[in-house]
This record gives structure tokens, sequence and C-alpha cells, in this order.
């Protein structure tokens, strides 16, 4: 594991770490961390921020934090566009004479202008971005990739800083916690 997420074993440790029987617990951690580090979610791109918005409100007026938290909602939780992707996006909508902006008591609101309602109507027959086809899917499963990164983490931790006893117990709850997940599979 020379160079991995772990180290080549724990410093100050008999063998640096080497021959424990904690060594294939620590390299499934790093495995499993990279594979939901790289699949935390669909990523989206800018042309579906800015279908989403639009198809948003087409609905109702809104906020930019409302149309945030519609999209994660709408989405099952699997993309949450960042504030840096909604607030450029409603400004070039803005700008482009699509959405209008009122702001009443310090927020913005923003809602779909004459011009706006005809370009989603144009393409009302198009699904929303959260609609898209296996993003349901993945929206079901996105609470566990990052279950599993908090897990590889709170293991890396004891791993860097647990004695001997503690890492120990850790590797125990781990090995418990992978038997539980399967049995959870061999349910009907």
């Amino acid at each position: 594991m020379s160079g991995s997420f772990f180290g080549d074993g724990f410093p100050g440790r008999p063998g640096g770490g080497k021959g424990w029987s904690g060594d294939g617990i620590w390299e499934a951690m790093e495995q499993l961390r990279g594979q939901f580090e790289q699949k935390v979610g669909p990523r989206m791109g800018r042309g579906d921020v800015r279908a989403a918005v639009l198809a948003l409100l087409a609905e109702k007026p809104m906020h930019g934090y409302q149309i945030i938290q519609e999209i994660e909602e709408r989405s099952g939780g699997s993309w949450k566009p960042s504030p840096g992707s909604v607030y450029p996006t409603l400004q070039l909508l803005a700008d482009e004479g699509l959405i209008g902006v009122e702001e009443s008591n310090g927020r913005k609101t923003y809602s779909l202008t004459d011009e706006g309602r005809k370009a989603t109507a144009a393409s009302a027959d198009t699904k929303a971005p959260w609609e898209a086809e296996g993003t349901r899917d993945r929206g079901r499963h996105g609470a566990l990739p990052k279950a599993g990164i908090a897990l590889a983490q709170a293991a890396a931790q004891v791993g860097r800083s647990g004695n001997p006893e503690q890492v120990n117990q850790a590797v125990a709850v781990l090995d418990e916690a992978r038997r539980k997940l399967y049995s959870i599979l061999a349910q009907d």
C-alpha cells in the first residue's frame, strides 16, 4: 500500500504496521473510499442547471435557495447544485430576458417572463434533468456513498491515531458491519 491514502503502515508500531491482521481491511477501506469518491451522485452539466431552473420557475416563482433545495429534493438527494452554479445561471437567464427578478425584504424572487414562458413551452416535451434516465436510481443510493466515505474516514483516523487495542476494536466493528451489510442483501 505504498503511497496510498493510509500510508505505509502505522508509524511507531511493530513492523510499521506490516503483517497486522488488519492490513487487508485497510486496503479494502482504501478501495471503498476510492470508488465512492469517484461516484458520489451524478455530475450534471451547465445546461442541466439552466433546464432545471427554467422547469422549476415554470411552476412558480422562487428564490435561489428554494431552487437549490427543490432540485436536491426532486433528484432524491443525488444532485444538489452549488450556489456558484445556480446564481450565475439566474443572472444569465435574467440578462437573456427569460426571467424577471423582484426584490422584497432583501430577498430576490425569480419568475418567468412572457419570453421565458414561451421558451419553456417550446421544450415542454423534454424531461426535467432530475427525471432523466437513471437519475432517480442514483438518487436512491446517494446516501450510501456518503456513509461509506464517512466510514472510511473514521477507520483511517483510528488507524492513524489509535493504539493497538483501539485498532483491533475498529477491525472487529468493520468486520461486523460487513457481515451485516451482506445479510441485508440475503434478505427476501
